[in-house]
Order: C-alpha cells, then structure tokens, then sequence
C-alpha cells in the first residue's frame, strides 16, 4: 500500500513520528517536545511550560496548571470554584472577602464583592441594611438626611425634627420665618388684613396680629385732619396733636393764605387754623 510507505514525520523537526506520541495542531503533527516548546504556555505560578498531558487553566491571558490554579492567600485550589483578582493575585472569595471587601456598618457583616452596596462618607451599608431610623424601611436610591449618626428618610425626618409652621401645622423645611419666637413658612406669614405676604416687608402688630403698614394705618392709626389720611407714626413720622385733633407736619397749614403753622401761633376758628393775619378779622 502505498500510504503504509509515505513517511510520517514532525511537521516542525521533520523527525518521524512512527510508534511515538504526537499532537495535532491545525492539521499538522508534531512530536511532544517541539509541540510543548512552539506553542505551550507558561504557567504563572510555576513559571514552567503547561505540557501538552497537562490541563491548561486560563484567565484573562493568564495561564496555570491546574495544580498551580489556587489561592494566593490560603493556597486552596480555585478550579472550578468562584474566585476574585487583586493586583495580579487570584483570591478565593472568602480571603477577598477578609482582605478588601467593606463591613457593613448595620449589621457588621462583610458586604461581599459584587453585592449591591450603599456608600456615604466612609461607610459602607448593605442595600437592604441601609434603612431610615425612624421607619425601618430601605431608603434605597431616595434622598435621605443624616442626624446624629442615624439616617431618616426625608418624610421621617421632617416628622422628628422640622419646625412646625404655627399657621398651617405642617414642616418648615426650607427659610421659614420667625415672628414672636415661633415658627412660620414665609407664604403663611401674611397681613390679617389684606393677606399679603409680611416676609421682608415692613410691618407691625396690635392685639397680637400682624398688618402691613397700609392695614395697620387704615385700621388704626390717627386721622390727620388737614388730608384726612392716617398719621401712622411709625418711621418717625412727626405730627402735630392740638385739642383731640391731629395734622401732619406738612398739612398744618393756615386755611386761607396756606402759610405753614408748624412752631407759630395759630387761631381757630370751628375746624380750621387760621394764621395770626388771616385771623384778625374774626
């Protein structure tokens, strides 16, 4: 036959591969020793070649014998087991656990790589274990507060610590104001009056109740008897009072020739004021 006669040879050293062992590469036969040094990896551990009767292990280009595939810290084998990379060593979990994972700052158990974590200010929680003081329950992705080394979630928070608005009973959360040393939101802190808000307007109070200056002196303040509008007083405002009636300074003007009568004498006569001059002939 004529294919018992054909030469059966190392495709790379060219020596005949009769009664020897030999591997297929691509179609190609070699003998062991040209196959281990052409194409064996070299195992990262031992740093000797991975032979072709040995099991290759690999990992992200990384190669071990399967004896050599263990441990970095506790030396116990990781094939076929779940394991974890640190700086170029392969650790199991439980030593990755120990070395670099973070404790959960509830429970005090190790947050395990790869488990869902929540993380503010240094410390680390378990997503389930990360949960408003107050109610008990995960605050998860929500908005939270912290007080005191304990986090609220924000309706928990505002029930325990905000101010109450003194009007309306519900939480100050942001810039209220404070009038008498109480409490109030700026919307509810408006004059009895006409409802406005009072917040960095000028204002002020009679019975306990607060008006802004147009209510208060409509209500309350004095009548001049020149203009018939109120002398409020506040401010400064200077005015002049004679026999239960009030003027303005600037009203307290004679009746007929309207000369100012503020510092002067004056006379009257039933409800006017009168300069000396025009009053001569009363």
């Amino acid at each position: 036959d004529a294919n018992m006669t054909e030469r059966f040879d190392c495709h790379y050293c060219k020596e005949s591969l009769f009664g020897k062992k030999y591997i297929l590469r691509e179609d190609s036969p070699y003998c062991v020793n040209c196959y281990e040094n052409l194409f064996s990896n070299t195992c990262e551990e031992c740093k000797k070649p991975i032979g072709a009767d040995c099991k290759d292990l690999s990992y992200k280009d990384r190669h071990w014998h399967e004896t050599c595939f263990h441990c970095f810290q506790c030396k116990n084998s990781l094939v076929d087991k779940p394991f974890a990379a640190k700086e170029e060593h392969l650790l199991c979990t439980d030593c990755y656990s120990n070395e670099y994972s973070s404790k959960c700052n509830e429970c005090k158990k190790t947050i395990m790589p790869g488990t869902r974590k929540m993380e503010y200010k240094g410390n680390s929680w378990h997503e389930t274990c990360f949960i408003c003081y107050r109610c008990q329950q995960p605050i998860g992705t929500k908005s939270f507060i912290p007080k005191d080394n304990q986090n609220f979630c924000v309706p928990c928070y505002e029930k325990q610590f905000a101010m109450q608005c003194v009007q309306c009973k519900k939480a100050i959360t942001t810039g209220g104001v404070t009038y008498r040393e109480q409490p109030w939101h700026k919307e509810c802190f408006v004059c009895t009056g006409c409802k406005k808000q009072l917040s960095g307007q000028r204002f002020t109070s009679r019975d306990e109740f607060a008006y802004c200056l147009s209510c208060f002196c409509n209500l309350y303040a004095k009548k001049c008897a020149g203009c018939t509008n109120p002398i409020s007083g506040l401010g400064g405002t200077k005015y002049i009072s004679f026999e239960e009636r009030q003027w303005h300074n600037d009203c307290f003007n004679c009746k007929k020739c309207s000369l100012s009568l503020v510092g002067r004498g004056f006379l009257t006569e039933r409800d006017d004021i009168l300069c000396p001059e025009c009053g001569k002939d009363i």
